[in-house]
């Protein structure tokens, strides 16, 4: 069948329909050949169609095939030498998924076969003959044409971004109110219940959990468990069939880009969380179904032993973003999101990864410098994790301009504050005005602050307030796994309770958490789910749990936490003091003998430098400039908002505090206290004296217009 092979194309890679055929692309720079193979169906084990390329451009092999059309399926096999030793692991009798395939029709079918070694002699240096086609997914040829009908990216400011971090079945699976046929998947997402539930709880972005196609490792599936929050991928271009309504191979393209137009019409933004730290084939010993099969020295960190891997991720390898192919593969992948997909920006997984250079972390790494310089990558909206657990990974604060962190110091402080640890007023003002400490000396601003008290991995903010220890047994792994200190507090009893007073407490807890989540500067990530107090039972690392234990259960909604919740959200989008551009001063304002910003004993006082260092202490109070955001709007007008008087009290008794002269304020309004069920409309006078209840927040507004 070569005669119907023409020469194609080195670019792009993949594989690309152009109305005649198809033209496919390979990087394989070791490889001795390649060998493209067709199939008719999702499980077909037999080829029918297999094409030698002849034609290699620098490290690229390429061939055009006239005819294709889209809805093809297809794979690869690499040959070349097997030597594990100096870091090559070819092996023709395995079928190669295409890292640049736009759509995998399939999930991995755990057999031995899967792997480049002979598995049953339990050494890799053993090469397998067992054909692996019947397993691997077939790679899908695509038609990218797609009516976009204008389109158009929210492009929402980050200091008006509100993120909702969430899962893309886990957040529908269990809704009465979505058609049963489409739950748990992106026609889901884009469902109008599901748009007017985020509209009125105020999200103006949503960070969905990784959709790029991933595995499950073959240990989970043998347990009866999956790889659930899909931090493994295999293909970084290919948003993950399991999440569509449809079976039809390459359909699940055409319905992400519903999804993201559906969510735009909305108003709301589409962030990617991604991995390009790592990918599914694990270590040494681990399957070949793409990257390590094509030229495994050109994309794995490897070791002095060329044999195994440098593990900077727990998952047994690391892409070696440093090398130019690689750095092409990311950059390819990142620009297709953005310019095909339509998204508005990616979280980083364990972004430090991508900065090593060889063993160190270093900020200018190449990875930085292409973002820097690409017009399109530049421009979306980039949030690392600023972390990996190798040596020097933990970089908060520590990413260069244009990145913002999921901010880890904030999120450890404020639990510590509402727990009651000593010794936390400095650092809880610190966060609260949006770590400056991490971020001004770098020309950053307090959006580079991502906060958030709870994400996917580890406890609910239910749970961070009913459990001391972590629970999870449901994970086979004998309670070893997951975080260990959680900063956590169970209120009195671990676990379920029907004492009211304690549920009372978890109750008020919950909504401070929330209150001072939404009230600090920076950018707020709430977690799908805690607005309704959902909870794991404990188990803080449910990556495994594709059950009710992940999933929202939208008939146990405590609807008292989803109205704060709104309430809370409204009060910060309704007020540009809660979400300023610039750092605070701490200083007075011109024509003014006030500061922008002023912190208070209960006496009315305000604070003095030794009063930080009190490690009783545990109370104080903020109050908010609404004439001091030195900021314009878009027409060029000065932002002039309200003065705010917000008071945190984490100590276990009420507290009286007298409010200050009227300089700061003529008359106060209570707009929110996590104590009352409702807040009321209570006035108060300068100096008058108002009794805050133990673990608590109070905010009171003055109207300066």
């Amino acid at each position: 069948m070569d005669n119907l092979l023409w020469p194609g194309s080195p670019y792009p890679l993949g594989a690309t329909w152009d109305g005649q055929g198809v033209n496919f692309a390979l990087f394989a720079d070791n490889a001795e050949g390649v060998e493209l193979c067709l199939f008719d169906s999702v499980t077909g084990a037999r080829e029918t169609g297999k094409f030698k390329f002849h034609e290699k451009s620098h490290q690229i092999w390429h061939a055009y095939i006239p005819g294709l059309k889209p809805g093809q399926l297809y794979g690869y096999r690499v040959t070349g030498p097997y030597d594990p030793a100096n870091g090559h692991r070819y092996n023709p009798n395995k079928l190669i998924i295409d890292p640049y395939t736009k759509a995998i029709a399939s999930t991995v079918e755990w057999d031995d076969a899967l792997f480049g070694y002979d598995l049953a002699s339990g050494d890799d240096r053993v090469m397998s003959t067992s054909d692996s086609a019947p397993f691997t997914p077939k790679s899908v040829v695509i038609d990218q044409n797609y009516d976009w009908e204008n389109d158009r990216a929210p492009k929402i400011p980050y200091y008006n971004t509100i993120i909702y971090e969430t899962h893309v079945k886990g957040f529908t699976h269990l809704h009465p109110g979505i058609p049963e046929d489409i739950r748990g998947t992106y026609a889901a997402i884009a469902h109008p219940i599901t748009l007017s539930y985020l509209k009125e709880l105020g999200i103006t972005a949503i960070e969905l959990m990784p959709v790029h196609h991933f595995i499950t490792d073959r240990h989970l599936k043998e347990k009866g468990l999956t790889n659930y929050w899909g931090y493994n991928t295999i293909g970084f271009f290919a948003p993950d069939t399991r999440y569509s309504r449809s079976a039809e191979p390459g359909s699940q393209v055409r319905e992400f880009k519903d999804m993201v137009k559906a969510l735009h019409q909305a108003g709301i933004e589409v962030i990617l969380d991604v991995v390009y730290n790592h990918t599914g084939e694990g270590n040494h010993m681990g399957p070949t179904l793409s990257f390590r099969g094509i030229d495994n020295v050109n994309y794995y960190r490897l070791t002095k032993d060329k044999r195994y891997y440098n593990d900077y991720t727990g998952t047994g390898n690391t892409l070696h973003a440093q090398l130019p192919n690689v750095l092409m593969l990311i950059m390819d992948s990142l620009r297709y999101w953005v310019t095909e997909m339509h998204v508005d920006g990616f979280r980083f997984d364990l972004a430090s990864t991508l900065a090593r250079q060889l063993h160190l972390v270093e900020r200018l790494s190449g990875f930085f410098d292409i973002i820097y310089q690409d017009p399109i990558i530049s421009q979306v909206k980039l949030i690392a994790e600023p972390w990996d657990i190798g040596e020097g990974g933990y970089q908060v604060g520590k990413f260069p301009p244009g990145w913002a962190e999921w901010n880890g110091k904030y999120r450890d402080c404020i639990r510590d504050f509402w727990r009651g640890a000593d010794s936390m007023l400095a650092e809880f003002a610190e966060r609260f005005t949006g770590s400056s400490d991490l971020y001004k000396d770098d020309n950053r601003r307090p959006t580079a602050s991502i906060n958030f008290i709870t994400a996917h991995d580890g406890f609910t903010l239910r749970d961070l307030v009913s459990y001391n220890e972590k629970h999870n047994e449901a994970n086979e792994e004998n309670n070893q796994d997951g975080e260990s200190h959680n900063r956590s507090w169970n209120c009195g009893a671990e676990g379920p309770t029907d004492d009211s007073g304690i549920l009372a407490l978890r109750e008020r807890q919950m909504k401070n958490f929330i209150a001072t989540l939404f009230l600090s500067q920076g950018v707020p990530m709430l977690v799908a789910g805690d607005e309704l107090a959902k909870t794991q039972q404990g188990n803080n690392n449910a990556y495994c749990q594709d059950n009710e234990l992940s999933w929202i259960d939208w008939e146990q909604v405590d609807k008292g936490l989803l109205d704060f919740t709104r309430q809370v959200i409204k009060l910060r989008k309704d007020h540009p003091v809660f979400c300023r551009r610039k750092w605070f001063k701490g200083r007075s304002v011109k024509g003014s003998n006030l500061e922008d910003i002023a912190w208070f004993l209960p006496e009315g006082n305000q604070m003095e430098e030794s009063h930080w260092l009190t490690a009783y202490a545990k109370t104080l109070a903020i109050w908010l400039n609404g004439k001091a955001l030195r900021t314009v709007d878009d027409h060029g007008q000065m932002i002039i908002d309200d003065n705010f008087y917000l008071i945190f009290n984490s100590h276990y008794e009420a507290i009286d505090y007298k409010l200050p002269a009227a300089d700061y304020g003529r008359s106060w309004t209570k707009v929110l206290d996590t104590s009352e069920a409702t807040s009321g409309t209570q006035k108060y006078s300068p100096e008058a004296m108002i009794n805050v209840n133990g673990r608590s927040v109070v905010v009171l507004q003055y109207s300066t217009r």
